[in-house]
């Protein structure tokens, strides 16, 4: 029996039974292409040499030798260096500082080639100046075929190398436009061959969707060693960088970082920084102590209550989540008696932090109690709980640690579910 074409899009991947001149999923317009697919039957026999495998308790593991980037939250984040043969995939909105910490990544290791299909050689030089970086053996290449970026990487034999980026280089294998869905996956499958087989260490720059996710197939993901995102709004000076995947370490670790003039500037001590700037004796102030990855930070949750002039209530979030928000505000009503159904809520983290566990929850329900009765909190108190329906306070993860951290900070009682059983006794002695 003949098999049916099937026809996919050269962008997404996406089949369809028949052609269209429009992809139904991704919208490209001509992109669709036939394809005949092989079916393989269980009955075939099987070909390709015998393998003879060994026992797993006879192989003695050795520790990875890894080649510290000299720059100390990097190395944190990838736990302890760069592995050689690996392939590091970084990813980040457009702007965010990716090629400012890849030419201060190849500025610090010896013997590395920048290859861009982006940006000029010029381009690159008048930033490596700007940035007051200096390095005799980095060498750069300008180039987006992906033949030519393999040959030159296996003639030069560089330690490490910068592609920056996936979508940028294009496989004259591949009948696919750069950037498309093929091409990303051949290139990548292409380099982590190339990274295995020479020894070279590989960090690629792949872009990022309107979703804030990696461009291109979620199997990109999965080809690469190590999967690294950039994070940090562009308005504010701070970054945030973090593992999403690490065969050779732990995904909970976070770097932080300060753009400045100067390039990307490391920051030793975050809860310092997060609350440098925090005004004393303002009510609808609160800080809490969040969990990224084992390093406790501590952040200021900010609130503003006013008056609403509507019947309808507003509630703005900015950090936190609105829907969480909005079950604190229904419980402080009920529960508390507070009422915060005649003013408008407005919350922020200052920073541009942004909020993603529910240990916030107490210094949320305190800022805002705090800013409806125009009482500030005294300055040594900090907040650390997820608040049930009931109005309890609850355990969370790592409670020492941050509790430690509250108090290496200077804040001497934290409103806790070791301290308090309830919101409404903290509140009450507080406010």
């Amino acid at each position: 029996m003949k098999n049916s074409p099937v026809f996919v899009c050269t962008k997404c991947d996406a089949q369809a039974p028949k052609w269209a001149g429009r992809c139904l999923s991704c919208g490209a317009w001509g992109t669709v292409r036939e394809e005949t697919p092989t079916v393989s039957t269980a009955k075939a026999a099987p070909t390709g040499p015998v393998r003879s495998p060994i026992k797993l308790s006879e192989v003695k593991g050795e520790n990875v030798k890894r080649a510290p980037t000299g720059i100390g939250e990097l190395d944190r984040v990838l736990g302890g260096g760069i592995v050689p043969g690996s392939l590091i995939l970084i990813s980040g909105e457009p702007g965010v500082g990716k090629s400012t910490l890849l030419l201060q990544v190849a500025a610090a290791l010896p013997d590395a080639l920048y290859i861009s299909g982006e940006e000029s050689a010029d381009q690159i030089a008048m930033r490596f100046s700007r940035l007051g970086l200096k390095s005799p053996t980095l060498s750069f290449l300008a180039e987006t075929d992906l033949g030519a970026i393999l040959a030159t990487i296996g003639s030069a034999k560089p330690r490490m190398t910068i592609v920056d980026s996936l979508q940028t280089t294009i496989s004259g294998e591949i009948e696919a436009a750069g950037g498309a869905v093929s091409q990303v996956r051949g290139v990548t499958a292409a380099l982590m061959e190339l990274a295995k087989r020479t020894g070279t260490s590989v960090l690629a720059v792949g872009q990022v969707n309107k979703d804030g996710d990696v461009a291109g197939p979620k199997m990109l993901e999965h080809l690469v060693d190590v999967v690294v995102s950039f994070e940090g709004d562009r308005s504010s000076n701070y970054r945030l960088l973090r593992t999403t995947k690490n065969r050779f370490g732990a995904t909970d670790e976070v770097g932080v970082f300060e753009m400045t003039g100067l390039g990307l500037i490391e920051v030793k001590n975050p809860s310092a920084y997060f609350l440098h700037e925090r005004a004393q004796g303002v009510p609808g102030s609160a800080v809490t102590c969040l969990m990224e990855g084992t390093r406790p930070i501590l952040v200021e949750i900010q609130a503003l209550a006013t008056k609403t002039a509507f019947g309808y209530p507003q509630r703005r979030a900015s950090g936190v989540d609105l829907n969480r928000l909005q079950v604190i505000l229904a419980l402080m009503t009920e529960r508390l008696g507070i009422p915060t159904q005649t003013h408008d809520i407005h919350i922020n983290v200052a920073g541009g932090y942004r909020v993603k566990e529910p240990a916030a929850d107490a210094a949320v329900a305190l800022a805002v109690a705090s800013a409806l009765r125009n009482r500030a909190l005294p300055n040594n108190v900090a907040a650390v709980g997820e608040v049930g329906l009931g109005g309890e306070l609850r355990p969370v993860p790592n409670l020492d640690k941050r509790i430690a951290e509250a108090k290496r900070q200077g804040f001497t009682e934290v409103v806790s579910s070791t301290t308090f059983k309830t919101l409404k006794s903290a509140i009450e002695k507080f406010l």
